[in-house]
């Protein structure tokens, strides 16, 4: 089981930055791939980034959206259970409740982590607002 609580959303700017948090509970934190998720009212939930398990042979591989490339950096610390995503440039569209995601990923068996259905785990979000 895997515990996940975001933080460090708000209200921001168009143009500023922000850099969301994602604290794991767990001794597997290294063995999972974690993403991020967003939703904006009356949308689906759509792929921003994910990062790589450490134990993979991929380890630390990072995925983004094509929305937020050169944007936003995702980042992870294995040793503090943390994943984090630096937002930089950011635009009203960007405005969305954001959720952190995690899934073991220890096995032969390849998964798409940027599909919201590969993930166990969610967190409860966080609401990231950007004004114009």
């Amino acid at each position: 089981q895997v515990q996940l609580v975001e933080s460090g959303g708000g209200l921001v700017q168009a143009g500023g930055s922000l850099r969301l948090s994602c604290a794991a509970s767990g001794r597997t934190f290294s063995s999972n791939s974690m993403g991020w998720f967003r939703q904006a009212p009356g949308k689906e939930r759509e792929f921003v980034a994910a990062i790589r398990a450490a134990i993979r042979w991929n380890s630390g591989r990072t995925y983004y959206a094509d929305s937020v490339k050169g944007r936003f950096t995702i980042s992870r610390d294995n040793a503090k259970n943390t994943v984090c995503l630096q937002m930089n440039s950011l635009k009203p569209e960007d405005t969305a409740v954001y959720y952190c995601a995690a899934v073991w990923d220890g096995s032969a068996r390849y998964r798409n982590i940027e599909t919201k259905s590969e993930y166990d785990y969610w967190g409860q979000g966080t609401q990231v607002t950007v004004s114009s």
